[in-house]
């Protein structure tokens, strides 16, 4: 029988109750690789609108977190670049989104910090130029200068993986694992669409990218195999 202490496994219909007008969503993925389809496609279906979204770009006009930029439902994105996808820029330009640009590792760095509890972290990267530190605070270190970075988190991460067991133990396939497994550590609540989910000890303890510990819900993708499920019910 399953142990109903670790069963996390859900529907997009059970969930959808987090998902509120005015929260900050973080989101997994690079140019739409690696960002839970159906999990996007919920939060458009729930119309809520001024999001505030965190990850690494902002996907294409109808691929990853781009269908929800492209549905304004967005009010304020933190990213570190916005290149692929024209409806930001255009929206940006306009003044209906507002965009804070973060170079993609110190952007890494801060999803870290926040997944682990910190509150920011260092670095140096335009801590000498005037575009880059204006508005933020500075400090100096042996002699050299260096921007405080604040630390990131979300109310709601969405993140994609491969396969996951009941406890929300995660592997990721390839190049689509980018940034999920920080993102995974940095929500109040995280929720990982997996495409196959496979019984407690299947999976390789080796193998394992994301513990369980930081996955609330596990949201099957479609096509997912729900036999072994019903079996031991």
């Amino acid at each position: 029988m399953l142990d109903n202490t670790f069963q996390k496994i859900t529907s997009i219909d059970e969930i959808r109750h987090f998902f509120k007008d005015g929260m900050t969503i973080m989101f997994g993925g690079f140019g739409g690789i690696g960002t839970p389809p159906g999990l996007v496609d919920a939060i458009i279906e729930s119309n809520i609108k001024e999001l505030t979204l965190i990850g690494n770009d902002t996907g294409f006009p109808d691929i990853g977190i781009g269908k929800v930029v492209t549905n304004k439902q967005a009010k304020r994105l933190i990213v570190s670049h916005i290149g692929s996808n024209p409806n930001a820029g255009k929206f940006m330009t306009n003044g209906e989104l507002e965009i804070e640009f973060s170079p993609q590792g110190t952007l890494a760095e801060r999803i870290r910090a926040g997944g682990m509890g910190l509150a920011g972290i260092l670095t140096d990267v335009g801590a000498d130029t005037e575009v880059v530190s204006q508005n933020k605070q500075t400090c100096e270190i042996d002699g050299k200068p260096f921007l405080i970075e604040t630390a990131l988190t979300a109310d709601i991460s969405i993140v994609l993986a491969q396969k996951a067991d009941p406890y929300g133990n995660l592997i990721f396939n390839k190049s689509a694992r980018n940034n999920n497994p920080l993102v995974s550590m940095a929500g109040k609540v995280t929720i990982a669409e997996v495409d196959e989910i496979v019984p407690l000890g299947e999976l390789d303890p080796e193998a394992i990218i994301t513990s369980g510990v930081f996955v609330d819900y596990i949201i099957p993708s479609k096509g997912v195999n729900w036999k072994w499920v019903w079996e031991q019910k």
